[in-house]
């Protein structure tokens, strides 16, 4: 596969032509006002995950409309103390996994949190276990143009939300120090925890890994690649609906996001990466609005990025903030 994108000197300077809603702020204060008007009602259930060095627990919050989603709490085996905190969120399709999976970041002394991301997780991976019982109208197959005739009623509407929420559902349980928390996750997981650097102002690093949900205007013409290539196709079918579209989509766009992220930020892109254009992820870093931000940028992957040099990356970096 050839480079496709702007060259890299041209994507170090790159700004996303998008604009935010002159509402945008106030659509997510009302939003997460209204999610955290009902109980969060984090519970946790320990885990015989057959592991000798690490502690498991099956947890359930609730999330976006009060809905209940799962997720994982792993923690060194025995820790009496409140450890520092990375909550992680999922790539598209996936979900949470079976207990013993995921065992990076508890296995380097932290609390890790890894949220389930509601209706997915029968894609790749050990399965998800969270559903999404709110409907839509007539949407392209996948999660993308679901509830995309309005903003009130776009799916990551309720995605984001309950990444906010399982934040405060993590930093809830008596071994998580919540002064000390970070968010991080490749591809949606990145573009939601760009989301959440900028909806929950207290965090100490913010991760995103190749993220997806940015700058969606360039992505959708861009790219033919899933799953921004839903939103293409919805429109081939529902003529005539490109700007509605793009305005829903403004209110969920990692660009805009971004913008009000001030924690110290490591993002990753790659040059091949036809799924999460280059350009795309440059948008939303350089709109990263922190003073402290680096991206690794890997010459000649897809979407799979760094993979292992990321992480090994991501474990260095994070020790000057957890």
């Amino acid at each position: 596969m050839a480079l496709f994108d702007l060259p890299l000197a041209q994507l170090r300077t790159y700004r996303s032509d998008s604009s935010a809603p002159d509402d945008f702020e106030e659509f997510w204060d009302t939003t997460l006002k209204d999610a955290r008007a009902l109980p969060l009602d984090a519970r946790f259930a320990p885990v015989d995950a057959g592991l000798a060095t690490i502690d498991v627990y099956d947890v359930t919050f609730a999330g976006y409309g009060g809905h209940p989603v799962r997720g994982w709490l792993r923690v060194p085996a025995g820790a009496t103390e409140p450890l520092p905190l990375v909550v992680e969120f999922i790539g598209y399709g996936g979900g949470r996994g079976l207990a013993h999976e995921n065992l990076l970041w508890a296995s380097t002394g932290r609390a890790h949190f890894v949220m389930d991301t509601r209706g997915q997780g029968s894609v790749w991976g050990g399965g998800g276990a969270t559903a999404d019982p709110v409907g839509a109208g007539p949407a392209h197959p996948g999660y993308m143009t679901r509830g995309i005739d309005a903003p009130e009623n776009y799916y990551y509407r309720r995605v984001f939300t309950d990444a906010v929420r399982a934040v405060e559902a993590a930093r809830s349980h008596p071994l998580t120090d919540a002064s000390r928390t970070a968010v991080l996750g490749a591809s949606q997981g990145g573009g939601i925890s760009v989301a959440v650097g900028a909806l929950v102002p207290d965090l100490v690093a913010v991760a995103p890994d190749v993220p997806f949900l940015c700058d969606f205007p360039r992505a959708i013409s861009l790219t033919n690649r899933h799953p921004y290539r839903e939103i293409g196709l919805f429109l081939k079918t529902h003529r005539g609906r490109t700007a509605d579209v793009l305005r829903t989509l403004s209110y969920f766009d990692g660009v805009h996001f971004a913008a009000r992220g001030r924690a110290p930020a490591l993002f990753s892109t790659a040059l091949e990466d036809e799924v999460c254009p280059p350009s795309t992820v440059f948008a939303a870093f350089n709109a990263w609005a922190g003073p402290e931000k680096e991206i690794e940028v890997y010459d000649f992957n897809d979407h799979e990025g760094g993979g292992p040099y990321q992480q090994e990356r991501q474990l260095r970096w994070l020790r000057s903030y957890l």
